[in-house]
């Protein structure tokens, strides 16, 4: 708005210096991405772990990003042999540690699995499609990214949701540290206000 105005005054001779001129702007360095409401959430969890509708791989997509913020190309590359049943964890993508699974999580990926063991495959990757269980490739980028669709809700959006909260409830450089990130990359996510529900009641 300001540019505009001294360019509006020097074109007319009111101001013979345009002062905006070369002056950069710069944008916001906060997280600006959008994030999934807490009742929505619910649905979506509601939807993965005890409805019908879902297919396995929707549910362990969605289930992998919105409560252990994972991305879509670790769900794609995430292979059988990552998976400890023992002790119920998995390996996800870079990340330093096993990620241990809650018994939802751990219930969605049976489902999973019992789904790629009816298609009779040799694919070493727990999400196999019809194009990929005669080979060993990963299911394809279009695939997964549209995997969500049936909810209307992007990976990217479930697992952007879960960092902002554990990035503004627990200490930024653990985040970066679990789940393999730069610590810098984390610090995006830290909210310059509180939500008035996390704060004690007067």
């Amino acid at each position: 708005m300001l540019r505009q105005f001294f360019r509006f005054a020097r074109s007319h001779k009111v101001v013979l210096v345009d002062p905006t001129r070369g002056l950069q702007v710069k944008g916001p360095s906060g997280f600006i991405g959008t994030t999934v409401a807490v009742g929505r959430q619910r649905q979506l969890f509601r939807r993965w772990t005890t409805g019908t509708d879902a297919h396995p791989h929707e549910a362990l997509l969605g289930v992998l990003a919105l409560l252990h913020a994972a991305s879509s190309s670790e769900v794609r590359h995430l292979r059988v042999d990552d998976l400890d049943p023992v002790n119920r964890t998995v390996r996800l993508g870079k990340r330093p540690h096993p990620m241990p699974l809650d018994p939802a999580s751990w219930s969605v990926l049976q489902r999973c699995l019992a789904h790629r063991e009816n298609q009779r495959t040799d694919n070493p990757h727990v999400i196999v499609t019809k194009i990929t269980k005669s080979g060993r490739a990963a299911a394809s980028t279009a695939y997964i990214s549209h995997i969500l669709d049936p909810c209307g809700v992007p990976p990217r959006t479930l697992r952007c949701t879960r960092l902002a909260d554990l990035v503004n409830t627990l200490d930024p450089k653990l985040v970066a540290a679990a789940f393999g990130m730069d610590p810098e990359a984390t610090m995006i996510y830290l909210a310059d206000r509180i939500d008035p529900g996390r704060l004690p009641d007067a």
